[in-house]
């Protein structure tokens, strides 16, 4: 017990693995809890063309002399709504769209970073630099993740009956559009703090595999939003320990144990769903 205490302990000993710790804490239970909606809405791929399209957000923000975080949320938030305006105005499906954008503004970015002088490096904006945050960058973490926290908590009766019925919404006398677009800002806003710990390319891991682990174990919302935060946190506090002693990269090591947690999560409903099957039913007389 000893020994394991010190292995979980040791990391923390160094002011950069703090840091970590509680940045990797924090995006975790916010993607955890917006991972929720966006499962139940089916926009996954949306998340992934978010993530790819913020990239030349940075890239412009960097040569401008601009907060990183600033220049990605503006991208992502251009996507977003070109993607509902092309939706709107066409006959393109949306995932074809979707597809579309992520992949033209993300090979923009590649281009404007091989064209640009800056000494970002690319592959701390691709996989992350959770172990690089700061003590400035830790508070602007903190706050993103709070406001969109809250803003989650006060709507979060609004999204779901959103993610569940658009028709039932505007029912209801709520605005869909105001919804859609409110969604897709905090979808924004959350996919530019986790940017910082896993990078573009794993940040969409982290906004997919709480919720559809929850899902899979879950039948009720409030019960889905437990797990997933639990799941989130548990797999942040141990990718970063494990990272450490492993000597491996932090996000990677982070997103693993999600996908292996989701793996052990339906191996589990699968056994539960075959127990129940098979478990004899009590006879009835008459």
């Amino acid at each position: 017990m000893t020994n394991l205490l010190s292995y979980l302990a040791e990391p923390l000993s160094h002011t950069f693995m703090q840091h970590a710790l509680i940045s990797a804490m924090a995006v975790g239970v916010v993607c955890a809890v917006l991972s929720c909606f966006v499962v139940l809405k089916g926009w996954s791929l949306m998340g992934d063309a978010i993530s790819h399209a913020v990239f030349p957000g940075v890239v412009v923000a960097v040569w401008a002399g601009l907060p990183i975080s600033l220049g990605a949320f503006v991208a992502g938030l251009f996507c977003a709504v070109s993607v509902g305006y092309l939706k709107s105005n066409t006959r393109i499906k949306e995932d074809t769209l979707m597809g579309i954008v992520f992949a033209g503004m993300f090979a923009l970015g590649l281009i404007m970073f091989t064209k640009i002088d800056t000494d970002q490096h690319l592959k701390h904006i691709l996989f992350g630099n959770l172990l690089g945050i700061g003590q400035d960058m830790l508070y602007q973490t903190l706050a993103i993740c709070a406001v969109v926290f809250v803003a989650m908590m006060l709507k979060k009766s609004d999204l779901l009956l959103y993610c569940f019925d658009v028709s039932h919404t505007r029912v209801a006398g709520l605005s869909p559009k105001f919804l859609h677009y409110g969604l897709l800002v905090l979808l924004s806003a959350t996919i530019v703090v986790a940017m910082q710990a896993v990078g573009v390319i794993l940040v969409v891991a982290m906004l997919i595999s709480p919720g559809i682990t929850a899902f899979v174990l879950c039948r009720r919302f409030h019960t889905m939003l437990v797990v997933a935060v639990l799941s989130s946190c548990l797999t942040s506090f141990m990718g970063v320990i494990l990272s450490y002693h492993l000597d491996s990269a932090t996000g990677a090591t982070i997103v693993l144990l999600q996908a292996a947690a989701f793996v052990l999560a339906v191996l589990f409903a699968k056994s539960k769903q075959k127990y129940q099957s098979t478990k004899p039913t009590p006879s009835t007389t008459s």
